[in-house]
């Protein structure tokens, strides 16, 4: 389930505060992505636009 108590700036600024005193713009911004990615995948399955693992094998056609 996903937490909509607080704000995206107020994330951001939780997360880049976690980091240490030299992480990079890369690093940062990798981290904000890596979050935002996170969240998106979660309202996903809040909504149910999810497959199982089987359905994706079959999909991709790996049960050969």
């Amino acid at each position: 389930m996903r937490i909509q108590t607080e704000n995206a700036k107020t994330v951001a600024h939780q997360l880049i505060d976690q980091l240490p005193d030299d992480a990079d713009w890369e690093k940062i911004l990798y981290t904000l992505q890596i979050r935002k990615d996170i969240e998106a995948g979660l309202a996903d399955v809040e909504v149910g636009r999810v497959v199982t693992t089987e359905q994706l094998r079959k999909d991709l056609d790996f049960n050969k």
